[in-house]
This record gives structure tokens, C-alpha cells and sequence, in this order.
């Protein structure tokens, strides 16, 4: 979670912290990016605006904090019996996040505006929002893994791609992408057991 900014010294409330978080999601579905307020969130949450400002400086990063926070529970997935299923399990957690979850949407808006906005940008990059997930699946499967930057962009990549170019997330095979994952030769995938393919959960 990101640490509050705690201005003025006053401890948050966590329930008014909720509240301004899920306000934020539900006007940015509503009303979109460009046309969400500070003032907005606060009347939707119910508090005031000095309320919402002691804590965050702009709608931004309101929607950050929402992303970081949901995405931490939304992409995180149980164990599974094998590399192929783990990994498949994580890319539906993935799709789902970024297609179906309000936070995912907050995300897809935060990039979007970072193109043009160097404050999103840089408050984009202080925080692997889907990274920090990846990486976590990567480690399990394989716990002396190395190289997971290369291997988390390679895991991420396909269906972050496919999502963000605007093609319909029904068609894509999160199983066919974990099987190429798992047979690519990265250093993660270099780790696995080599016994066969079907011990490594592959076939």
C-alpha cells in the first residue's frame, strides 16, 4: 500500500480513505478521465475537499493508490499443481484486472495520460503495479530464478499488448500464451525442471 502523505500531522480515517478510493473508481467509469474532479470524488465520497487534498494532491494520484492497493489483491493467485496452470491462472487474473476491475480501468487511464502528463508518468513509474505480481507467480514456480525483470516484460507483454491495442480479450488463449511462455528458454523457464514436458506442466 502506499504510505499516506499524512499532511498536517492528522491520522487518515481508514473508512474515509476507502470511501474517496472507491469514489474515485466508480466517476472515472462514469464520467472518464478527463472530467473527474477533486471535487467530484469528495461529494461522491462524502467528505470534504481539504479532506481529500490532505491526503492526495491530484486525482491521479487517488487513482494510483486504487490501482496499487487492488492490484495487489486481485492479482494475487493461489498456488497451483503445475508451472502451465500457475502461469494460466495468473493471465486470467491478469485479463481480468485490466479488462473487467475498476482499478485495471484507473490503470488504463493513468497510462493513457501519462503520454502527455510528466507528473502521471512519473508517478506511473514509481510503482510496478503489474510487475511486482509477476514476479511474485515467477519466484514460486522456480525460486532460484533469475533474470525476472526479462522474464516478468516476457510474461506481461502478450496480453498487456493485445488489451491495449483494443482487441477482444475473449480471443485470446491464456493457456496457449502460458505453454509459450514456459517453452521460450528465458532464465526463469531455464530453471524448470527438465525431467519432460508434462512434469513441468506443459503438453
Amino acid at each position: 500500500m502506499i504510505e499516506p502523505k499524512g499532511r498536517g500531522g492528522r491520522p487518515r480515517s481508514e473508512q474515509a480513505r476507502d470511501a474517496v478510493l472507491h469514489a474515485a473508481d466508480d466517476l472515472l467509469l462514469e464520467v472518464g478521465y478527463a472530467a473527474l474532479t477533486m471535487k467530484g470524488i469528495a461529494e461522491r465520497a462524502g467528505v470534504g475537499r481539504q479532506t481529500v487534498y490532505r491526503w492526495w494532491s491530484t486525482k491521479a494520484e487517488i487513482l494510483f493508490e486504487a490501482c496499487v492497493t487492488d492490484a495487489e489483491e486481485e492479482l494475487a493467485i493461489a498456488p497451483a499443481d503445475t508451472p502451465t496452470a500457475e502461469i494460466t491462472n495468473y493471465l486470467d487474473a491478469l485479463v481480468a484486472f485490466l479488462t473487467r476491475s475498476p482499478a485495471g480501468a484507473a490503470y488504463r487511464a493513468l497510462l493513457a495520460a501519462a503520454q502527455h502528463d510528466t507528473a502521471v508518468h512519473q508517478l506511473i513509474t514509481s510503482r510496478d503495479v503489474l510487475g511486482a505480481s509477476a514476479r511474485t507467480v515467477l519466484t514460486r514456480i522456480t525460486p532460484r530464478a533469475t533474470g525476472l525483470d526479462h522474464a516478468t516484460a516476457h510474461l506481461i507483454g502478450p496480453p498487456f499488448f493485445w488489451i491495449m491495442t483494443g482487441r477482444d480479450p475473449a480471443q485470446l488463449d491464456t493457456r496457449a500464451l502460458a505453454h509459450d511462455f514456459l517453452r521460450t528458454g528465458t532464465n526463469v523457464t531455464d530453471e524448470l525442471p527438465r525431467c519432460s514436458s508434462a512434469a513441468a506442466g506443459i503438453g
